[in-house]
């Protein structure tokens, strides 16, 4: 072990060997891994998916504070962390929830390791796919995952059918990887979005959306989801303990 470093760094450090590249946007390796730890992926809580350039952690640490003050049990997923690698994967439990213990995370990184058999992988894809292993092996009533870039291509675009879509304020970010434009790198940061699940979008001031939309050759014309899974309740815990299993098989991603 390299000194000063924590055993949970020391994996991190061997698994970024794997590839030779920190960031490869590509889906067919998270497939390959997902289908050798039996598809974890399939066995979420009901998921939110936050994207966009700014304001994703923030948007997510809001939504937990809302959940959990509700009584709900709040899975959450965000990357990058701050001090320990740990800060990346929180578990859902009665109260606050926890970040994932040294011998949970190691576990599940180790099992991903071993199922990987030295198949070329980025890191932030393997460690995502701990992360969904242990949250697919804890109970929770809901999940708050965060992209880590883009969208479309992103290891954690891999659950099929989230609770709801959200997509925070978008500007340049990462153009040698999602496009040389607002427009472009909106459209990758929109490949979240799924059939029958409701998008949401942070809302800025009107002036300024207003001028970014005009900016990257984008219609003035706001686009509101046609219905909503999500709803916020002014007393979320007294009308149910539990979010809904899937959204409803009528909503619409979105309606001009």
């Amino acid at each position: 072990m390299t000194k000063n470093m924590t055993p949970i760094e020391s994996i991190v450090v061997r698994l970024t060997a794997l590839h030779p590249k920190r960031i490869d946007l590509s889906l067919d390796r998270m497939w390959r891994i997902l289908a050798a730890l039996g598809h974890p992926e399939r066995r979420l809580p009901p998921a939110i998916h936050v994207g966009g350039t700014n304001g994703k952690g923030s948007t997510i640490a809001f939504m937990r504070a809302i959940l959990e003050a509700a009584g709900l049990r709040v899975h959450v997923y965000t990357s990058p962390h701050l001090v320990r690698f740990n800060e990346r994967f929180r578990l859902g439990a009665a109260g606050e929830g926890r970040l994932a213990s040294d011998e949970e995370l190691a576990g599940a990184l180790d099992e991903c390791e071993r199922v990987n058999a030295g198949a070329p992988i980025t890191v932030f894809e393997i460690t995502t796919a701990a992360g969904l292993l242990l949250f697919a092996r804890n109970p929770a009533d809901v999940l708050l995952l965060e992209v880590g870039l883009g969208g479309r291509l992103d290891a954690t675009n891999v659950v099929d059918r989230p609770l709801a879509t959200v997509i925070t304020p978008v500007s340049f970010d990462h153009a040698e990887h999602l496009g040389d434009t607002v427009g472009k790198i909106a459209a990758e940061k929109a490949g979240i979005f799924k059939p029958q699940c409701a998008p949401r979008r942070r809302s800025r001031s009107p002036a300024r959306t207003g001028r970014r939309r005009r900016n990257a050759g984008v219609s003035s014309t706001r686009m509101t989801p046609a219905c909503s899974t999500f709803r916020r309740r002014s007393s979320m815990a007294a009308t149910s303990s539990r979010m809904p299993a899937s959204p409803s098989p009528r909503c619409a991603p979105w309606a001009s």
